[in-house]
């Protein structure tokens, strides 16, 4: 089976102005791209770049980010709910325009149980609201921000049975996987049945990315693997 590659463009083509990114992905070769947060510019003309490419937008995250002393994401922050509501619509409207694949949801930083429900909360209530949006979530590992809720693969399996939506899946990034594991493609073993956009977010060379597109190949995987450094020759380069 053919894999389908999105490149990540916070991190590819970063010389170029968004549409001349978009148009250099196509032209490296990708199918697709994954474009973090595209609030700073007119949605219109993202769209409008991404039609006269011919390519996809695979992922896109919310909510808008508000770096200002503001936190890079609240889906589980006691408190905000109201605000991750209010957030979400305005990325639901960003999505309307540029028609992602799925729409990436931020847990932040917060712990205990009150985090966990309220997480469940906007989960549902997100999924709710736009039906027909995928949204997915996807774990970090502890190290990468300080004090964030979504850490493990377990942790976030349990959060999609328990939510029970069909739009609600997971993000497999391969670096992370390894790095709160330690077996990433044991951890894809375990969790593929959630996957729903795969990341390899490593450095240029790592020795399982090979193993997995292979396995991704093999398990008829259909979704993009995005991210900065794709493997060649299997990947195309950028």
């Amino acid at each position: 089976m053919t894999l389908r590659f999105a490149a990540s463009l916070d991190h590819l083509f970063t010389d170029l102005p968004l549409p001349d990114r978009i148009a250099a992905a196509k032209a490296a070769g990708y199918e697709g791209v994954e474009i973090a947060f595209p609030y700073d510019r007119s949605a219109t003309e993202t769209r409008t770049a991404l039609i006269m490419s011919g390519i996809d937008l695979a992922l896109m995250s919310a909510p808008p980010p508000n770096w200002t002393g503001g936190p890079r994401g609240f889906a589980a922050v006691p408190g905000l709910a109201e605000r991750f509501r209010r957030d979400l619509d305005r990325a639901l409207r960003f999505a309307g325009v540029l028609k992602p694949r799925h729409l990436r949801l931020l847990a932040g930083a917060a712990e205990g149980p009150a985090a966990r429900a309220v997480l469940v909360e906007n989960l549902r209530w997100a999924t709710a609201q736009a039906p027909k949006m995928s949204f997915l979530i996807e774990p970090l590992p502890p190290e990468t921000v300080e004090g964030w809720f979504l850490t493990g693969y377990a942790q976030a399996a349990e959060l999609i049975d328990e939510v029970g939506a069909p739009n609600l899946g997971l993000i497999f990034d391969l670096g992370h996987a390894g790095q709160i594991t330690g077996d990433a493609m044991a951890c894809w073993t375990d969790y593929a049945r959630h996957v729903r956009h795969v990341r390899i977010s490593g450095p240029p060379g790592d020795p399982d990315a090979p193993a997995l597109l292979d396995r991704l190949a093999r398990d008829g995987y259909r979704g993009f693997v995005g991210g900065g450094h794709l493997p060649a020759p299997t990947a195309p380069t950028g």
